[in-house]
């Protein structure tokens, strides 16, 4: 007797690996197990302004990436005249736009789109080397050991000693804190103040993510290394910013706007939200993401319309399965109600089951006839295929004579499926039977309908497109069926008076 072990195994690992995928594709990337839901998604506009002299102009911009909470998905910009390439460097991506010569007022924007993802995360970057402590002078280097004493008295660790340190600079009648401020930036200072601690620290710049603003500007925040990662502190607040509207626009310290060749430079902030359906966030974040190229999604648009339809026959398939194993419902054909389902799915189900009707029974009357003639097998198959394109044809001009619309989509019907059923149902007559065309083609159109019920579905249309993993766990279920051998339920009809002896 074979053993069933390694049965059993291959089922357990179509389903644990099914099940695996679909939870990668959600927790990774997002994509959620129903429809219908939105994802927002930030476009911010920098636009960047100076006075060129006449001379070559090149213009450096600090620019985001993705981030803990947004997943950079688009980029571009818009400047005539300009050479224009995104860089990356040691200290970050920057734009970068260059231009042999341009005098006066110069106007370049660039924009990106952030979208909000819960999955997305920091490339967690620890600092090289040691602290270089900031040089100051004689007072402010005095002020600063001052302020950094208090705030080492009232601190446990290099979180806390930042804290205190901010709330100092905060209080109205701190000398110290304002001496340092008339020389230079209160982010600078607190950053001064803790390399002399030898904590690493740098100035960031933020935009807070607001629909409808415009001309905005960045917002200096200090982040310091606190041993494991970085961690962002506000400076009006003194605390941990941990704002899911905060987008840090240049993390990593360095100058936002850099021009050369020109003067008067200035750059400021437009920012609006709009709302994306599961798909575009899903489409955006694959075209982002390389790794992930080999999905659906990386797909030209129409052939994504073609699968989305093909993905839908595993459940057609999985449906008719559980129909005759376990209810035992008689069809004509093995899964030739999946294929008339599809067709359903195209002309709309009153649509396409009177058109079924029609075109069945019309073929049923001509195939009556053939079958006197005593023609050959393949010459009385090719009769039916031609007279079943014929009967399409003239129900679908009268219907557009008597303006049914919906009767030109009749011509989605699969017309060989169609002759060969019409040819097995009327070999069924002959040696069975009316009353056996009846339940068989009766259990068809039936299945047909649950199953184009199934596949109009929106959670199922979802489901099956957004997770490829779930067709691995419906082909083990189809497995499992497979290997069922208990009664059906049109039997226990038939066994009924054994239970009552």
């Amino acid at each position: 007797m074979t053993s069933r072990v390694p049965f059993y195994m291959l089922i357990s690992l179509l389903i644990v690996v099914g099940l695996g995928m679909s939870i990668y594709r959600h927790d990774v990337y997002g994509v959620p197990w129903t429809a219908g839901q939105k994802h927002q998604v930030w476009e911010v506009e920098a636009r960047v302004e100076f006075e060129a002299k006449g001379e070559p102009v090149k213009v450096s911009l600090a620019t985001p990436d993705t981030q803990s909470g947004f997943t950079l998905i688009n980029e571009h910009t818009s400047s005539p005249g300009y050479g224009f390439a995104l860089v990356n460097t040691q200290d970050g991506r920057r734009a970068e736009w260059s231009k042999r010569e341009a005098t006066g007022q110069q106007i370049l924007y660039f924009k990106n789109q952030m979208l909000v993802d819960e999955n997305a995360k920091f490339a967690t970057e620890p600092p090289l080397g040691d602290v270089s402590p900031i040089a100051l002078d004689g007072p402010l280097k005095t002020a600063a050991e001052a302020m950094l004493e208090q705030a080492r008295q009232r601190s446990a660790d290099n979180s806390t000693l930042t804290r205190e340190l901010i709330k100092q600079f905060n209080e109205a009648d701190s000398q110290n804190a304002s001496l340092l401020t008339k020389e230079m930036s209160k982010a600078d200072a607190v950053v001064a103040i803790l390399s002399l601690e030898n904590i690493h620290a740098r100035v960031v710049g933020a935009l807070q993510l607001e629909d409808g603003r415009r001309r905005q500007s960045i917002i200096s925040m200090v982040e310091i290394w606190d041993g494991s990662d970085w961690q962002l502190f506000n400076l009006d607040s003194g605390s941990i910013d941990a704002s899911k509207d905060l987008l840090i626009w240049n993390e990593k310290g360095t100058p936002l706007l850099e021009v050369v060749g020109g003067t008067n430079s200035q750059v400021s902030f437009s920012i609006i939200s709009q709302d994306i359906s599961p798909q575009q966030a899903t489409d955006e974040k694959i075209q982002a993401e390389s790794l992930l190229n080999f999905s659906i999604h990386s797909l030209p648009i129409e052939e994504q319309a073609m699968f989305k339809t093909i993905m839908l026959i595993p459940i057609g398939a999985l449906i008719v399965v559980m129909l005759r194993v376990l209810v035992g419902l008689k069809t004509s054909g093995t899964f030739m109600p999946v294929l008339i389902a599809v067709a359903f799915v195209q002309t709309q189900l009153v649509p396409g089951v009177v058109g079924f009707l029609l075109i069945v029974g019309t073929g049923l009357v001509i195939r009556s006839y053939l079958s006197r003639l005593n023609l050959l097998l393949v010459a009385r198959i090719s009769a039916v295929i031609i007279t079943v394109i014929l009967i399409i044809s003239v129900f679908t001009v009268v219907a557009f004579k008597i303006g049914l619309i919906e009767g030109l989509s009749i011509t989605f019907f699969p017309m060989i499926i169609l002759s060969w059923t019409i040819e097995r149902m009327s070999i069924l007559w002959e040696e069975e039977g009316a009353k056996q065309v009846i339940v068989q083609g009766g259990g068809s159109l039936l299945t047909a309908v649950l199953v184009y019920l199934a596949m109009t579905n929106e959670f199922v249309r979802h489901i099956t497109f957004n997770f490829i993993g779930i067709q691995l766990v419906i082909l083990a279920v189809i497995l499992m069926l497979g290997n069922y051998t208990g009664y059906r339920l049109s039997e226990l009809k038939r066994f009924k008076p054994l239970v009552k002896d």
